[in-house]
């Protein structure tokens, strides 16, 4: 293992042990809490000490200038893009007072302040912290484990520490919280998967059900990890979940990241709050086969150009809305159910016949099951693109011609089983899929060619002979068998002495079964 391999795997090992140590501790001063209440408690304190601590740098900073600035003056930290803090707010001052009976009611006026100095976080943060059902001591405890996080003099590595840390809470709150904990929450390996094969560089980014605000996370990660400027992509959500809208602009606020989720949590279909907007890239995880997303409402929607989707079931009202929002060149990766691949009922079948027909799908990818928190059945993932007859895409990048043929990709047999319940997709499992859609497109390093029960590119007639069905299986085909490079004949010779062998020796075995029986007095 290179040497670079090795220090980064006892970094990755060093922080998971802090994280995994930090769960357990503030796991344990639950108490009577359920999950989803407790949530909010940690995530929110987390969110206190990053605004805090990066508040704190900013006025060492300030001091360490020694330009007669003032350490006390808003406009030196609005400026620099650092929330302002007021003196009895900040995380010291609240830590001081972790050991008192009313530091749950401390907290809630230190988060009250934070918002009345800082508008864009009016009502996002939580509250009642001093609520009869939360343990006063414990809150002190937590307050005390969360002191502990995020220590560090560069910006840049208390806001990491923060933010995976905040990251890494996100996940296991889904896995506590169990179906509900899919809401707000997408695996880490799926966003990863479409992050790493969209490659957002450059552009707007949209996710109209943005739950917690995974996507954008990870697109950070993606674009820092390659050398690009977070500052080039714009970012764009809605989330109908009041509590979980919350929840994303924290998780944003943490990671330094711009966007604009609206003014309000609304729903998607209802409320679109984004309207005009055309995205260059969009990443999304709807909520499985809804069936009261009020459909019987929507029924002459300009959304439902290939089809007016069915009011039982909101699959293709989803995907037909991120076409929608697709700009000339933009593409859509999202996470489906199964079903959606091959259902024909309520006119589903109609609407991805001509999603097909009119050259939109770009590519298929068949998952694992037990990949979520919320639900063990695999699910797929769709990509999208517009205008791939005259040879560009990826926000205008120009590719190879690839219009009528789709590429299927059936990684249903990777990852592996991260706990019992759970399987997750290995950083190799993730490059290999990704790789193979990029070379096929013709932005990849190397050339695309059909794996056997794993890749295939599939004609649009193909397709049609099965009946639009868009399940990878069908098209991959079962994978090839390692040659033994033993020559035809000699095999054939081989095999034909073994069975002579094995015909003989079940010959000499019935003889003998047959004497058995007649010294018992009985005849076969």
């Amino acid at each position: 293992m290179p040497r670079g391999s090795a220090k980064k795997k006892t970094e990755d090992t060093s922080h998971q042990s802090l994280e995994s140590k930090l769960w357990a501790t503030a796991d344990k001063l639950r108490g009577h809490l359920d999950a989803a209440d407790y949530k909010h408690v940690v995530l929110g304190l987390i969110f206190l000490k990053y605004i805090s601590d990066r508040f704190d740098q900013r006025h060492a900073e300030i001091l360490a200038e020694g330009d007669g600035a003032d350490p006390e003056d808003r406009d030196e930290y609005t400026a620099e893009g650092v929330f302002w803090v007021p003196a009895s707010a900040r995380w010291h001052v609240v830590q001081a007072a972790a050991k008192q009976t009313d530091i749950g009611k401390r907290i809630d006026e230190a988060m009250t302040e934070i918002e009345r100095e800082n508008p864009h976080l009016k009502n996002i943060l939580p509250k009642g912290y001093a609520r009869p059902t939360l343990d006063q001591r414990r809150l002190g405890e937590l307050v005390d484990l969360i002191g502990t996080i995020g220590l560090g003099t560069a910006e840049h590595q208390a806001r990491d520490t923060l933010g995976r840390v905040y990251e890494y809470f996100l996940g296991r709150f889904a896995s506590a919280e169990g179906k509900r904990g899919g809401e707000f929450y997408t695996p880490a390996s799926v966003v990863r998967t479409l992050v790493t094969m969209l490659a957002p560089y450059k552009g707007r980014i949209y996710d109209p059900c943005c739950g917690s605000g995974g996507m954008f996370v990870q697109s950070e990660k993606f674009i820092e990890a390659h050398g690009g400027k977070v500052g080039d992509i714009s970012v764009y959500g809605e989330e109908s979940n009041p509590n979980t809208w919350k929840l994303a602009l924290m998780n944003l606020a943490i990671r330094g990241i711009e966007a604009d989720l609206g003014p309000e949590a609304a729903d998607t279909f209802h409320k679109d709050l984004h309207p005009d907007l055309r995205a260059d890239y969009i990443l999304a995880n709807p909520p499985f086969n809804i069936s009261d997303w009020g459909g019987d409402l929507l029924r002459d929607d300009k959304r439902w150009q290939y089809g007016i989707p069915p009011t039982g079931n909101a699959n293709f009202a989803w995907v037909q809305h991120m076409v929608h929002h697709l700009a000339p060149y933009g593409i859509a990766g999202f996470v489906l159910a199964n079903g959606s691949m091959s259902s024909n009922t309520s006119g589903e079948g109609e609407i991805r016949k001509n999603l097909i027909e009119a050259d939109l799908v770009d590519c298929m990818v068949a998952m694992p099951g037990q990949l979520f928190y919320s639900t063990p059945i695999p699910v797929c993932l769709w990509f999208l693109a517009k205008n791939r007859d005259d040879g560009r895409g990826m926000a205008g990048k120009e590719l190879f011609e690839r219009s009528g043929e789709v590429l299927f990709i059936d990684a249903r047999n990777m990852g592996f089983m991260a706990d019992r319940t759970h399987r997750e997709l290995s950083d190799e499992d993730i490059q290999k899929i990704a790789d193979t859609y990029h070379n096929w497109r013709g932005d990849g390093d190397g050339e695309y060619e059909d794996i056997p029960g794993f890749c295939k590119a599939a004609s649009l007639d193909e397709i049609r002979k099965n009946g639009h069905v868009l399940t990878p299986g069908r098209y991959v085909g079962a994978a090839a068998k390692d040659d033994d490079d033993e020559p035809f004949e000699e095999k054939m010779d081989r095999l034909t002495k073994e069975l002579s062998a094995q015909l003989a020796e079940g010959r000499r075995l019935e003889e003998e079964m047959r004497k058995n029986f007649r010294v018992l007095g009985y005849e076969l």
